[in-house]
């Protein structure tokens, strides 16, 4: 969500920062909104002092028995008793209108972010490790995990298609990889969390899904959301608080389930594990001050590296450029792994520095050390530390070997119950 004062004022630049988003000027139709509900409020306040000072008089003039003015001043204050609700009900109207329409423009990109229409133009920052090279041609993980206990087929007659049916060293191999990444994350600063799954329209409003995505997410019949990622459940954690300069920043980690209908993804990556209706995911979230987000960003960018690294995946961080920043982001830095089976990097964590655009949706701020009465909104950032369906596919196809079995990364072993190689059944 924007300041309106901050477009009031400088409604140029904002319009200037939308276009490098794609986004046509906003400004012009937004202050004619702003403008119109400002004048309803004041016409609503002009009338209501003067239906109570027309009331008081009429009480005067009946004391001295000037009917005439009596009856004029109740006439007038009939009027304004009639046009009243009129005014209420317009400025109803017009002040919907206005939030819907300021709730439903993305953030603003960051000075340095680079400008693009699409993923072609995001700019490459760094890589680590080398693809591996092996004496037999890779495949991609659904050509060779099913022996392994990847079962699509059970799936699709429990649930349809996009789901995943995991079996014995497969699914441990799975739980390992959450645990170890959990464990990761917590040695980094993060603290565990185990949240909600199911959460309220304020809090899938508060960090952007709605109302824009409402169609890529799972309702249930009582009008709560499956979180499409635990970011909902662990940043509206602060929503609506007034927190203290000292407490910040605060830095929770939580390993969920996570639930996406995919309406917009129809053909893409119909194969495999890596485009599913429910997932696991360990989620960073951070609360920080505007003064430490940036620092904060490149923190947890490097608590996600770290786990690719550790279990020796190849894969480069990129920046995303202003036309394939999320809504709420105004900087990204993806992290793309290394597939061997689709000879190309894909993205396996997306860390965004939101801002203070989550927290005007959820009135989250805290009160600078000092200062007894004023406030400013906290900045959040999100992102995947790791998405653990994804690195799954990165383990299989990276540590494939050509009889059809799979090394388990050293970094796992310890999770694995005694399990050093996952081997077809």
């Amino acid at each position: 969500m924007h300041d309106i004062r901050l477009i009031r004022d400088e409604p140029t630049a904002f319009d200037a920062a939308l276009r490098r988003r794609g986004v046509a000027p906003m400004s012009p139709s937004l202050l004619a909104l702003d403008e119109r509900r400002r004048a309803i409020t004041t016409e609503l306040q002009v009338a209501q002092a003067r239906r109570n000072d027309a009331s008081k008089a009429i009480g005067q003039a009946k004391a001295q028995k000037d009917e005439a003015t009596a009856a004029t001043l109740m006439a007038e204050v009939a009027a304004l008793k009639e046009k009243m609700p009129a005014l209420e009900a317009e400025g109803s109207e017009v002040d919907a209108a206005f939030q819907s329409a300021l709730a439903a423009i993305p953030n603003l990109p960051a000075d340095d972010v680079p400008e693009g229409a699409d993923e072609s133009g995001n700019v490459e920052q760094h890589r680590w490790g080398n693809p591996p090279s092996f004496d037999f041609v890779a495949r991609e993980h659904p050509d060779f995990a099913g022996p392994l206990g990847l079962d699509f087929e059970s799936a699709a007659l429990i649930s349809g298609a996009r789901f995943a049916v995991l079996k014995g060293g497969i699914a441990r191999l799975q739980r390992a990889l959450g645990a170890f990444m959990l464990d990761r994350q917590t040695a980094a600063g993060f603290t565990e969390v185990i949240p909600p799954l199911l959460v309220r329209d304020e809090a899938v409003f508060g960090t952007g899904q709605l109302p824009k995505f409402a169609e890529d997410l799972f309702q249930t019949t009582d009008g709560r959301w499956l979180i499409p990622t635990a970011e909902v459940s662990l940043t509206n954690m602060v929503r609506e608080q007034i927190l203290g300069e000292t407490e910040l920043p605060l830095k929770f980690t939580a390993l969920t389930q996570c639930f996406r209908s995919e309406a917009g993804a129809a053909g893409r990556d119909t194969r495999g594990l890596i485009r599913q209706h429910q997932f696991e995911k360990v989620e960073l979230v951070a609360i920080t001050t505007p003064e430490q987000s940036d620092a904060v960003h490149a923190e947890m960018t490097r608590a996600a590296e770290a786990i690719l690294e550790e279990l020796a995946l190849p894969y480069r961080r990129v920046m995303l450029c202003t036309g394939d920043m999320g809504f709420t982001a105004r900087k990204t830095f993806d992290l793309e792994v290394w597939l061997p089976g689709q000879a190309c990097y894909r993205e396996i964590s997306s860390i965004s520095n939101c801002g203070d655009f989550q927290a005007r949706r959820m009135n989250a701020r805290y009160r600078p050390t000092g200062e007894s009465k004023g406030t400013r909104f906290v900045h959040t950032l999100n992102g995947s530390g790791l998405a653990v369906g994804r690195t799954l596919v990165a383990v299989l196809e990276n540590y494939q070997r050509a009889d059809g079995s799979v090394a388990i990364p050293e970094a796992l072993l310890p999770y694995m119950g005694g399990l050093t190689e996952l081997r077809p059944a």
